[in-house]
């Protein structure tokens, strides 16, 4: 396992949740209109094959994509309180494997009154491992 000092610009995530906890220590990058997350993949993370779990890689899309809509809501909105997810897509591309820093790297497509569209990369290093498009009720 390799040391774990995350890639530039990234901060202990502040937000946890019961979800996370076992998962940790996660962190987030702020950028313009989101939120990225990354986090080194150790065993607790891997499936039977030894490879970043799909469900981790989901979750932590999912994650990022709703912190991400909200950000950009509270632009124009700040007393924008949340947002739940309404639908999720994931597409797997490659694997990650133990010790690579596995990163989120959301977009916000649309944010209107009600509704937030929004895609990521999912990336170790330069390798997209998986993309993602959600679709956030806000509250």
């Amino acid at each position: 396992m390799t040391s774990l000092i995350p890639p530039d610009g990234y901060q202990p995530h502040t937000r946890r949740s019961p979800l996370t906890d076992p998962w940790e220590p996660l962190f987030a990058r702020p950028v313009l209109g989101g939120v990225q997350l990354a986090v080194q993949v150790r065993e607790a993370h891997c499936n039977s094959r030894g490879f970043a779990h799909g469900g981790l890689i989901a979750a932590l899309a999912d994650n990022a994509m709703g912190l991400s809509a909200v950000t950009t809501a509270r632009q124009t909105r700040p007393e924008q309180s949340g947002a739940v997810t309404v639908g999720l897509t994931l597409d797997f591309i490659d694997s990650a494997q133990q010790g690579e820093w596995l990163e989120i790297h959301p977009q916000v497509l649309k944010c209107g009154g009600t509704l937030a569209f929004v895609e990521c990369r999912v990336l170790c290093g330069p390798r997209i491992v998986a993309r993602g498009s959600a679709s956030f009720r806000l509250l």
